[in-house]
């Protein structure tokens, strides 16, 4: 019988699992979506406005601020209340703050509506991290984190490549418009078809796929002291840290990419957005490798932490080494390529980091420590856009491009020697 479970998915799970593995990736996808629209309208929005490129630096990083402030309570509310309520109702959240973000006419009514859209958007991924534990046994995590991460970069890809024509026929107000109300409509399709598993309904032989553990079950759930004990921990603070380094480093080409394609290597908008659009591509092709090569890793290693972890390590390390010539090389084509390993690793990274919040934490507290490890990546964020702004109206794009790599080694160095070991529950 045991044999069988683990390697057959019962028919129930198996439709629940494609179920919301769907839901999730069309959520993620409006939710980048949304996050990129200011910058494939960067140019548009700065000249209307009047805005300077340290003043669209701020603007771009209001969403992160708020976002990683919102990730403290928000991995205990999935935990204690579920992910069916809190994605469904953040939803609705951040669509009304991205529609309010068409209408802005002032600097600082937009900063308003960007913060908005990050306490809206930031249920997003620590439900899913909870929706992977619910539906999915702890060795075969790493391939649905890894397709419900593809949505980040997936959202990315589209956004210049449907945005940037509709801004041109149009205004770029359209644009917040429009994905405003495709995530109203999401937020309905998900309160109605997403479900928790209910212990009480399952069959033997689907308890034992899930790994079920009767302690565990009935355990009460999550609460604050329990998330506040999570600091204790140093595999917390090695999460954090080294998470702000590999999405500062990914935020740097994610809230900039346009614009520095168009600003320092003088690219037109039509080809600055199709440049823009294949290095994400290639990010989506990278969060679902890596979530498949992760589940590989982790069987493979002396322990899911160890696995995971040092496909963390890895991936950011090359981030860092493909940035170097990114920065320095004359030839568009060739910074382009290595720009779209770059993202491609940052989104292996990032499915690998998510997947890892499953086997570090206990099963109670698997949202909590993933939104923790998201408030550090959010940091760096939030910082990202506004020092790279600053740094490139000082000076240029390039120092700006290397310190973000510098930034991202020490966030490996923190994994590597900081996240050991799995938290006790």
């Amino acid at each position: 019988m045991k044999n069988n479970t683990y390697n057959e998915t019962p028919t129930r799970i198996l439709r629940r699992q494609q179920l919301s593995l769907v839901l999730l990736v069309v959520c993620g996808v409006i939710n980048y979506l949304d996050r990129a629209t200011l910058a494939v309208a960067n140019e548009y929005i700065r000249a209307d406005l009047g805005l300077s490129l340290g003043q669209m630096g701020l603007l771009l990083s209001a969403f992160s601020w708020s976002y990683a402030l919102c990730q403290l309570p928000v991995g205990a509310l999935v935990d204690k209340i579920g992910p069916r309520w809190l994605l469904g109702g953040g939803l609705v959240v951040w669509s009304l703050a991205q529609a309010a973000g068409g209408f802005a006419a002032t600097f600082g009514y937009f900063v308003l509506a960007r913060i908005a859209l990050g306490i809206g958007e930031a249920p997003q991924f620590p439900a899913a991290a909870r929706v992977v534990s619910n539906w999915f046994p702890a060795r075969a995590r790493g391939t649905p984190t890894g397709i419900y991460n593809s949505a980040s970069p997936l959202g990315v890809a589209l956004a210049p490549l449907v945005l940037a024509p509709l801004i041109i026929a149009t205004s770029w107000h359209w644009a917040f418009f429009i994905t405003g109300a495709m995530g109203l409509v999401a937020a309905v399709v998900w309160v109605m078809l997403y479900r928790d598993p209910v212990r009480a309904d399952m069959t033997a032989a689907e308890q034992a796929y899930l790994e079920v553990d009767e302690a565990a079950a009935a355990a009460p759930k999550a609460n604050f002291a329990w998330w506040l004990a999570l600091f204790r921990y140093r595999v917390t603070w090695g999460m954090m840290l080294g998470f702000f380094g590999s999405v500062y480093l990914n935020w740097v080409y994610l809230t900039w990419l346009p614009g520095y394609l168009r600003t320092e290597r003088h690219m037109d908008l039509a080809y600055a957005g199709l440049a823009a659009s294949v290095p994400f591509m290639c990010g989506f092709a990278g969060a679902l490798i890596a979530g498949w090569a992760s589940d590989r890793v982790a069987r493979a290693a002396s322990s899911p932490v160890t696995g995971r972890r040092n496909a963390v390590v890895i991936a950011t390390l090359g981030m860092v080494v493909f940035t170097i010539p990114a920065a320095l090389v004359d030839s568009n084509l060739v910074a382009v390529a290595c720009i779209s390993i770059v993202i491609f690793l940052a989104n292996a990274s990032s499915a690998c980091a998510w997947s890892l919040a499953t086997v570090a934490a206990p099963p109670s507290r698997v949202a909590s420590l993933g939104a923790l490890q998201n408030f550090g990546g959010f940091l760096g964020g939030a910082l990202a856009p506004i020092l790279t702004g600053y740094i490139a109206q000082t000076w240029s794009f390039v120092p700006a491009l290397l310190a973000g790599a510098g930034i991202a080694f020490m966030g490996a160095m923190s994994y590597l020697f900081l996240v050991t070991k799995p938290i006790p529950e």
